[in-house]
């Protein structure tokens, strides 16, 4: 099984989020998860992809050439798909994971979210997804689904599409649970 990791190609300002990065990628690397995420060698992205290759995972990283010509590739991966575009980025990282899971991060880490989220709600696939909400990082995201869901915009059970946890090993199990019993909100088992 694989767990796809959403994050920033930052570190952020605070540390917990560099710790809990490195925790998620050691946690995947010791429960033999494979760890897919967007294949560079900067930021949370580098941090866990180092933490899952030291403690023996097997780490797939999927980066488009315009930012492979920029180096900041991660030479010491498992694998590394290079690819001709963003979209492709996400088709492919979606098409090599059985779970979905967004640490902090900006605008690329939202935008993989809320479309891995949009291909959910249409049926696309029956992968969980998760925040690992470190510090309460995503607490305003999860304030916006839930005014989304208030205003009429996102109904009750789309917005139950999504599993937020402070906690990677919570969050993981959540995740996995789903996985197992081949359940998401939209579908019963």
């Amino acid at each position: 099984m694989r767990v796809c990791v959403f994050c920033g190609s930052r570190t952020g300002e605070r540390t917990v989020h560099a710790d809990a990065a490195g925790a998620l990628g050691a946690l995947l690397a010791s429960r033999g998860l494979g760890l897919v995420y967007g294949g560079g060698n900067i930021g949370l992205m580098g941090l866990i992809a180092d933490a899952a290759l030291a403690g023996g995972g097997d780490v797939t990283g999927v980066i488009p050439q315009h930012l492979l010509d920029r180096e900041v590739a991660h030479t010491g991966l498992t694998a590394l798909h290079v690819v001709d575009t963003m979209h492709a980025r996400k088709a492919l990282m979606a098409q090599l994971s059985d779970i979905f899971i967004a640490a902090p991060g900006g605008f690329g880490t939202l935008d993989e979210l809320c479309e891995i989220l949009t291909w959910a709600q249409l049926g696309l696939h029956r992968k969980p997804c998760g925040l690992l909400n470190v510090s309460g990082y995503f607490d305003p995201l999860l304030a916006m689904f839930d005014h989304a869901v208030q205003e009429g915009f996102l109904s009750p059970q789309h917005r139950g599409l999504i599993i937020s946890d402070h906690d990677a090993t919570r969050l993981l199990d959540r995740l996995s649970a789903r996985v197992a019993t081949g359940e998401d909100s939209l579908h019963e088992a």
